[in-house]
């Protein structure tokens, strides 16, 4: 499972032009699952990117999470995060999770951050979306639950 996480001063996802989701300062989270994800990988990559601390303290120094400065999250499914472009033009992917398995580990991805008390928000899974995001920094981070150590 993968998340790719960036540190905004505001973002928001739409669908068919209508906002479904929109956060202030916090952190865009797109999130893919991969073929053999399991709760584990959801549970571990939800509570790194609520600890993770990628927000400055006083002295501009990377030392504080989105629980320690009540960040919000927006996070939205992304299958993309699984391509694998090593062979042609065209990325494959095979690697991602089937739907059922992504939508299931994606809900629980969600619902463990939400468990933390911050803000979140979402896409809707499966839908073509369109997200405004304003980078902070930018900051921009991957995450992968495969490579804990």
């Amino acid at each position: 499972m993968k998340a790719l996480l960036q540190r905004v001063s505001a973002a928001s996802v739409s669908v068919a032009g209508e906002v479904v989701g929109k956060i202030g300062q916090g952190v865009v989270v797109l999130v893919g699952v991969a073929a053999g994800d399991s709760e584990k990988d959801a549970r571990y990559l939800a509570q790194r990117t609520v600890s993770l601390r990628i927000f400055s303290d006083e002295t501009g120094k990377f030392n504080l999470s989105a629980l320690d400065v009540g960040g919000e999250l927006l996070v939205v499914s992304q299958f993309t995060l699984l391509a694998d472009t090593r062979k042609g033009r065209r990325p494959s992917f095979t690697n991602a999770a089937p739907p059922a398995q992504a939508e299931k580990l994606f809900a629980l991805f969600v619902s463990e951050a939400r468990a933390t008390g911050l803000k979140v928000e979402t896409g809707r899974f499966q839908q073509y979306m369109q997200l405004e995001i304003h980078n902070d920094g930018p900051v921009t981070i991957m995450l992968d639950s495969r490579e804990k150590f």
